[in-house]
């Protein structure tokens, strides 16, 4: 594996070519380019806030439109990532038969684009956050930690599902539907302290709220976003360090799937 690395790291301008490839596919022949990573979230921004303001769930939370954002920003960056990341090595098959290059370089150009239009997106948040009042947190200095870590959970999740995706086409499929249902599950457009604090199941007492932060990931990193934007102050060091250990586990495993199963790349695409 630390061979592997090293290889990767020889080929660096490799994946800077990629990203850039990818993000020149991405908006070639749009009139509006890169400002789409801009207008997406703040138009999902808009509908939600007036659904869930309708609906009255929305007006619960205070700077509803800023709480939402963070969470629209952080999710997309998610769901498009893994989502294209999974289907990497297939879309690229005549690529990886005809050229030898590190396979895994695929998911991670492309991860990497993602990360780009998630910085983009970003800076939609401040003047948004200054509209509606917000505070800069002094412990700003601490978002590129939260940005690294995430991106290293979602590299982990493209390594798995683009490798899954060589061998079982219906992945990418399943995978759809899982993420949807992944959505709902995160606490984009409500607050995790709405939801019932214990929850019985078959006579057993559930933590829901530490529950949610464990299983889901997702929930961890909105919520570590959202102590630097919105509430502007910091997560616990614990907390982070939780959600760091659970993202490396799963971009060490999926590297080493990838790694064992890419010789038979080949044969497969």
């Amino acid at each position: 594996m630390l061979t592997n690395v090293r290889a990767l790291l020889r080929r660096r301008e490799l994946i800077y070519h990629l990203v850039v490839r990818e993000l020149k596919a991405r908006y070639k022949n749009s009139l509006l380019g890169v400002l789409w990573s801009l207008l997406n979230p703040l138009g999902m921004m808009v509908v939600f806030t007036i659904v869930f303001t309708i609906q009255g769930s929305g007006s619960q939370i205070a700077r509803f439109p800023v709480y939402l954002l963070i969470g629209i920003v952080t999710w997309n960056f998610h769901n498009s990532a893994v989502m294209s990341g999974a289907g990497s090595f297939v879309l690229s098959g005549s690529l990886v038969k005809k050229v030898y290059f590190p396979r895994e370089i695929l998911p991670i150009s492309t991860v990497l684009s993602n990360l780009v239009n998630f910085l983009l997106a970003l800076i939609v948040f401040f003047p948004i956050m200054a509209l509606f009042h917000g505070k800069l947190s002094p412990w700003l200095w601490t978002l590129p930690a939260v940005i690294l870590t995430q991106t290293c959970f979602i590299l982990g999740l493209a390594f798995i599902f683009s490798t899954l995706n060589v061998f079982y086409r219906d992945v990418v499929m399943v995978l759809d539907v899982g993420m949807l249902a992944w959505f709902f599950l995160s606490p984009i457009f409500y607050s995790v302290d709405s939801l019932p604090s214990v929850y019985n199941l078959f006579g057993v007492s559930l933590d829901v709220h530490r529950l949610m932060y464990i299983l889901n990931p997702v929930a961890s990193f909105m919520s570590m976003y959202r102590d630097i934007l919105y509430y502007g102050g910091s997560f616990g060091l614990d907390f982070f360090l939780r959600t760091a250990f659970i993202s490396l586990a799963t971009l060490v495993f999926g590297y080493w799937l990838l790694t064992r199963a890419s010789g038979s790349f080949g044969e497969q695409l």
